[in-house]
């Protein structure tokens, strides 16, 4: 298969002081290459021709620097340590990152647990709350775009590719609202607006999100795998799917917390500031709930807001079995993925409620002990919030979009 770039740019060296080993990923825009540095530091560099029509890594560097700040804390987002263009390509060195959640996902069988999805959803919605507190949407929220670190940080997400990125916040204000748009993105997770010609906002971002973790936990979506003569015609029959499939057919025989996430998505309007709280507490109610109806049955099985994630629970398991203390597999019982024999709806509520009533009593018993007690009162308070929710409309409420 022909190279994008034109040819292999393995052994060759690009910035003066990085050699290209293997090729590790391409796409529409260029390549990736696993590069090394005159020090044996390794790193990952992306290229694309310099003679492009529409060029976007030299813009793709400026953003990545921009959101990476100047300060030194990990916000999610790779650390760029060179750019430039060198004779016929243009490059940017980044940190070398492991996989993405699609080969995880690919890897594990095309499916997640329901404890990594809800320990991902929290992860990924920070991840695009912090990319929209930059004043920037994404506009391809998709597995291939998540990528977990190396060593250490195997549990730990960072976004990448953000060549279709978009400033939705400028010296006038919010974008302003179009119709008429092509769709921008990757159709299989692009959200209904997008599809029928809206101008993208945070809110698509969101709604893209939800379908991806519906993808990783059902393991493929009812709108995949559709035929047609040419692309425009797919993306139509695309669109036709999502518009028909509601949120309550998607996330049948799952928690209803994953219906509400939909719901709330497709119900915000165009400048409408998401409540990125309220979402991420919806992931963690489902554990909540789980907990306390299962409690030691499922602590015992690793139900645990722990991030100890498939791929981390391989390395555990090999190491386990290298010391021989290895949990017999005949004794592990199956940690339910759904709950479609269990009726949440009835005694939702109930469960929420009482749980909140613990949260309140230990804040009171932990006020009396000591002052400092402000923990437990902030999560009593995030317990109310899932109990009432709302919707954040920072413009008049009166409009359409």
């Amino acid at each position: 298969m022909d190279s994008i770039l034109g040819k292999d740019l393995t052994n060759n060296t690009i910035g003066r002081q990085f050699k290209l080993i293997k090729k590790i990923g391409s796409g529409a825009f260029g390549e990736i290459y696993l590069v090394q540095s005159q020090s044996k530091s390794e790193f990952a560099m992306k290229l694309e021709r310099s003679d492009n029509k529409h060029p976007q890594i030299l813009f793709e560097a400026k953003l990545y620097n921009y959101l990476q700040g100047q300060d030194q804390y990990d916000k999610g987002i790779p650390k760029i340590h060179d750019q430039g263009t060198d004779g016929d390509y243009n490059y940017i060195v980044m940190d070398l990152l492991g996989q993405s959640l699609e080969e995880l996902f690919n890897k594990n069988h095309r499916k997640l647990s329901l404890k990594s999805v809800l320990m991902l959803a929290d992860q990924l919605i920070q991840r695009i709350e912090y990319i929209h507190s930059k004043q920037f949407i994404h506009r391809d929220i998709k597995p291939d775009n998540f990528l977990v670190g190396v060593g250490s940080k195997s549990s730990r997400l960072y976004v990448v590719d953000f060549g279709l990125a978009k400033r939705y916040i400028t010296k006038e204000g919010h974008i302003t609202y179009k119709e008429g748009k092509s769709l921008t993105g990757t159709a299989r997770y692009a959200s209904i607006n997008t599809h029928v010609g809206l101008e993208q906002s945070r809110r698509d971002d969101l709604e893209s999100l939800g379908y991806v973790l519906m993808y990783l936990l059902r393991g493929q979506l009812p709108w995949q795998n559709m035929k047609a003569a040419n692309q425009k015609d797919k993306y139509k029959k695309i669109m036709e799917k999502k518009q028909e499939t509601t949120p309550e057919q998607l996330c049948k025989g799952y928690p209803n917390e994953l219906t509400q996430y939909l719901q709330y998505c497709r119900a915000l309007k165009f400048e409408d500031k998401p409540d990125y709280n309220y979402l991420r507490n919806l992931f963690k109610v489902i554990f909540i709930l789980y907990l306390l109806l299962f409690q030691e049955a499922f602590r015992k099985q690793g139900f645990e807001w722990d991030y100890k994630f498939e791929w981390i629970q391989e390395e555990i398991t090999k190491e386990e079995k290298f010391l021989g203390t290895a949990a017999d597999p005949k004794k592990t019982a199956e940690i339910p993925t759904n709950i479609k024999q269990i009726n949440l709806q009835t005694i939702r509520t109930p469960l929420l409620m009482q749980y909140q009533s613990r949260l309140s009593q230990q804040a009171s018993q932990e006020k009396k002990r000591n002052s400092s007690y402000s923990k437990n009162n902030n999560l009593n308070r995030q317990m109310t919030g899932l109990l009432a929710p709302k919707i954040n409309n920072n413009k008049d409420r009166t409009r359409k979009y």
